[in-house]
């Protein structure tokens, strides 16, 4: 009997200890507050995978931040041909795409006006904003699944992965309504309370900088290939498409949203100049790149071809819809 007394003893201290090893939700929750708080900085790497066209698309992204409010986001597509920075500094928010020579400008609360899937900050954000967030600790992590703030409705649902020693970002999974993953993001060497030297977030020093590693666009005479939008609101169609002039297009697509989406092959400007001033436009997401958006109005560049779409009928929600799904970015409405 005695020895069947220790020995439920023993079990009992084991089971207290291990209970007392593992932490809970709210536990990780204000560690993680704590961490937003009084962390200085950081950088970290990122492999980002975006599953919503024919094709899965993947990007090389560097994150930079300094507190209280400095970002630099390099997003660099695989073949690394191309690339864009997100910058914010006293100055504004800037989106530059050094093999154009060009670069705008915002005075745009841009990252915190919604998630921002490879920023720490907003993903932190975006756990301590959901008081219904589901929780699970692994043996190595913890998981965290949240609800979503993004521009893009139809990015629902994240799944955020944490570090359990440094609470480190390690992955993100973004879902649709059907729990289908669209996009996921690898991070790799995080360093908290990072040191940046005076000019790290100056836009000048960052456009010198990128155009060492990605050449200004060359001047073809190569044709450009006209692309559709796969998404087209109900009641509405293409119903004219004209060359205005060489290697430009314009798509008239009319019914009950009628818009236009204009298209142009870049080139790049001579000399870099000052960046173009935005006062009534602000940066947007498009998944496969940053574009500016207006009332009536989204531009935005990739594969080498310039976009300008244009609507008095559409909504920016739906704008931003069509603009996605140029390239295979499709939104279900």
């Amino acid at each position: 009997m005695k020895k069947f007394g220790a020995v439920l003893l023993i079990g009992i201290l084991i089971a207290v200890l291990a209970g007392c090893g593992q932490k809970s939700q709210e536990d990780v929750v204000n560690a993680l507050d704590k961490k937003l708080n009084e962390m200085e900085g950081y950088k970290v790497n990122a492999k980002m995978t975006l599953e919503t066209g024919e094709e899965p698309q993947r990007y090389d992204v560097e994150i930079w931040y300094q507190k209280p409010s400095y970002y630099r986001v390099e997003l660099k597509n695989e073949s690394k041909e191309q690339s864009q920075i997100i910058l914010r500094n006293d100055e504004g928010v800037f989106v530059l795409t050094p093999a154009l020579n060009k670069s705008f400008r915002f005075q745009s609360d841009w990252p915190e006006n919604g998630s921002q899937a490879y920023l720490y900050n907003t993903l932190v954000q975006d756990i301590l904003n959901d008081s219904g967030a589901q929780f699970e600790a692994k043996e190595n992590d913890y998981v965290f699944t949240t609800k979503t703030n993004y521009q893009n409705k139809n990015l629902s649902t994240q799944s955020i992965q944490l570090n359990k020693k440094d609470l480190a970002p390690e992955k993100v999974t973004i879902m649709n309504q059907d729990q289908k993953p669209l996009v996921d993001i690898e991070f790799s060497d995080m360093k908290f309370n990072a040191s940046f030297d005076k000019g790290a977030f100056d836009m000048e020093r960052n456009m010198t900088a990128a155009q060492l590693e990605v050449p200004v666009l060359a001047t073809t005479n190569e044709p450009f290939e006209v692309v559709y939008p796969m998404y087209e609101p109900q009641g509405t169609g293409l119903t004219d498409e004209k060359e205005v002039a060489t290697n430009k297009v314009m798509l008239s697509f009319t019914g009950e949203k009628s818009f236009t989406l204009i298209e142009e092959k870049s080139e790049a400007a001579v000399e870099t100049s000052a960046p173009v001033n935005v006062s009534d436009g602000q940066p947007i997401d498009l998944g496969f790149t940053m574009g500016v958006m207006t009332d009536t109005t989204v531009s935005w560049h990739h594969n080498g071809v310039d976009f300008f779409l244009a609507s008095d009928d559409l909504s920016q929600e739906e704008m931003a819809a069509v603009a996605r799904s140029v390239y295979g970015m499709t939104e279900i409405k």
